[in-house]
């Protein structure tokens, strides 16, 4: 398999942040955005960003922006979507999904999805925290996507489908599992102590 394209899910409405772009929230010397742009630029071919409304508001990223194709907020789903029939344009089989307000993930997202996805014999695959107490927590925002069930993903969406884990686990989706310590990395900034939490992450992430 050849190295997936990026997709970056930046679509939310960050209600609990007052709303706006949410990655666009300053962290460290760059933004939330920038962050998950410099982890998943290495480990994938190419790179879209997921978000609807003018597009010139992240010219600066030299990202295409990918808007949603169903109408409405339908989620992360239809990000995943939009990123799918932008890699179908470019030849590509699969994509990697990230959210935009996750500025920690593991730098080896790519490879552990694509090892899970071969040793499960799964067209897709999850990444999890992997907890002490509850097991693997799956993240359905990190995913590795196969552009052959892009029409299968549209027409769920259209028929009102929009949690993720109902879609994946109709194609037995495998799990990668990430370790919690020192922390969890799919931390996400939802409210303004999150956001200050990260500020005190930075140097700890690696």
């Amino acid at each position: 398999m050849t190295r997936p394209l990026g997709i970056i899910l930046a679509g939310g409405l960050a209600t609990r942040m007052g709303g706006g772009d949410k990655g666009r929230l300053p962290l460290g010397d760059g933004t939330l955005l920038s962050h998950v742009i410099d982890r998943l630029a290495p480990q994938v071919d190419g790179m879209a960003l997921n978000a609807n409304g003018d597009p010139a508001r992240f010219a600066d990223t030299g990202l295409p922006v990918l808007p949603d194709s169903i109408d409405g907020y339908a989620g992360p789903l239809a990000g995943v979507l939009a990123g799918l029939d932008w890699a179908a344009e470019q030849g590509a089989t699969h994509v990697v999904s990230a959210a935009a307000d996750t500025p920690f993930f593991p730098r080896d997202l790519v490879d552990r999805l694509l090892i899970a996805a071969q040793r499960d014999g799964t067209d897709i695959a999850l990444a999890a925290t992997l907890d002490p107490q509850r097991g693997a927590m799956r993240q359905p925002t990190f995913g590795l996507w196969p552009v052959v069930l892009r029409d299968d993903l549209r027409a769920a969406l259209n028929d009102g489908l929009r949690k993720v884990v109902l879609w994946t686990d109709k194609h037995s989706a495998a799990t990668a599992s990430f370790s919690p310590t020192p922390f969890d990395p799919f931390f996400n900034v939802n409210t303004p102590d999150d956001l200050a939490q990260a500020e005190q992450l930075l140097e700890t992430a690696s």
